[in-house]
This record gives C-alpha cells, structure tokens and sequence, in this order.
C-alpha cells in the first residue's frame, strides 16, 4: 500500500531504488485496475497515478530479485509514515 502522496518526488525515489538493481522490476497499480509497468521508468510509474492509500502489486524477477524486493517493501512501508 502506498502511504505517502504520489508525486514526481515519491516516484523519482521510487524509480532511483529501481534501478539499483539487475531484475526486472513491474509495477501494478490494483486500486486502478492498472496494467503493469517497468519500475525503473518514471513516466511509466507516473503514468500508473499511485495515490496515498492505493493498492500496488510488485513483480521482481531476476539474480538479485529478493534484495530488489526486500528493499522496494521496505521503502514503501517507511516512506510517509
């Protein structure tokens, strides 16, 4: 769940973290009935609209997937509160 207001800010961070890492990285937005898109755009992850409270589903798959996700959690779960 997003817990801090999406803005080109939030998403900047968001897509940075991203691309620290090799796996593919998608990006859902539920709330919306979204498709998926690469976390590692930013207009991409913009065009999604994520709002504060919404529902997201994340994708990771390659070599450093569990550090890529373990991380994005991490981030969506502290940033805002």
């Amino acid at each position: 769940m997003i817990r801090e207001e999406h803005t080109i800010s939030f998403a900047g961070r968001f897509v940075k973290l991203a691309k620290g890492f090799e796996s593919t990285i998608r990006i859902r937005n539920l709330t919306r009935d979204g498709e998926a898109v690469d976390a590692k755009s930013l207009l991409k992850v913009m065009k999604i609209a994520c709002a504060r409270h919404h529902t997201v589903e994340l994708c990771f798959d390659g070599t450093d997937e569990a550090a890529a996700r373990d991380a994005i959690l991490q981030f969506l779960q502290t940033t805002g509160e």
